[in-house]
């Protein structure tokens, strides 16, 4: 995958960061392959995006308000091992859904871990942080998936090294807080704000929060049922 590039700007130097209206001497552009030395706050929203909806792009916001992040990335997963082939659109078509609830500068979808060649988060962060050095990550799921946590590839060590924001989820969010991975972790929840402010005890280990909004009924899955449904329902409006 070629690096993403920047909108709204002839520059390509990945550089460049958007906070000045005057040029493009701050532009923050998508993440390149290869890295760079950008000193900047990045939570991280991965998934299959099958397809992206609304839902992903209120988790993007709120992540991003609530911990002060200069930016969010949509990875666009090239396969997740936690489920299934049969149904998912191919890369290229699931990473242009995401493209569109993004905004290419501060809510950028990037197919990184395709470049990247990984296919397990922990090994995705684990090449991330040796690409962007200077960058502070932190990763944004859903309470579903703090419940899934245990069945992650070595999740003890993403968890103790990755910050990691938590979204409430319809159905989900109390049963995740009372679960595993939670009570595992209890020593280390923090506050939102707190997260990524804390560079002495994240040396120890990294802290986890629950991030407060309201939950997004917006599915994929239901998405995906209803164009199956027939081509009247293909054009109905998600929330």
């Amino acid at each position: 995958m070629r690096a993403e590039e920047p909108t709204g700007c002839g520059n390509r130097d990945s550089t460049c960061r958007p906070s000045r209206p005057d040029g493009c001497a701050n532009r923050v552009t998508a993440p390149a392959r290869f890295g760079d030395n950008r000193r900047v706050r990045v939570g991280l929203l991965g998934g299959s995006f099958n397809p992206a909806h609304a839902g992903h792009r209120h988790v993007a916001e709120v992540a991003r308000r609530a911990l002060g992040l200069d930016q969010v990335w949509l990875m666009v997963s090239p396969g997740n091992p936690l489920k299934p082939a049969l149904g998912m659109a191919p890369l290229a078509e699931r990473l242009a859904s995401a493209r569109r609830i993004g905004d290419g500068r501060r809510i950028v979808a990037t197919a990184i871990e395709a470049a990247l060649g990984t296919r397990y988060t922990a090994d995705t962060l684990h090449l991330l942080r040796r690409r962007f050095p200077r960058a502070r990550f932190a990763l944004i799921i859903g309470a579903d998936n703090l419940c899934q946590l245990p069945r992650w590839r070595r999740w003890r060590e993403i968890a103790r090294t990755t910050p990691l924001a938590v979204l409430p989820r319809p159905g989900w969010t109390r049963r995740a807080l009372a679960g595993q991975a939670a009570k595992r972790l209890a020593s280390w929840r923090r506050n939102p704000h707190g997260l990524l402010h804390n560079p002495e005890s994240l040396a120890r280990h990294a802290a986890w929060c629950l991030v407060p909004a309201r939950e997004h009924a917006a599915s994929a899955t239901a998405i995906r049922a209803a164009t199956r449904r027939g081509p009247g329902l293909t054009k109905r409006r998600f929330p």
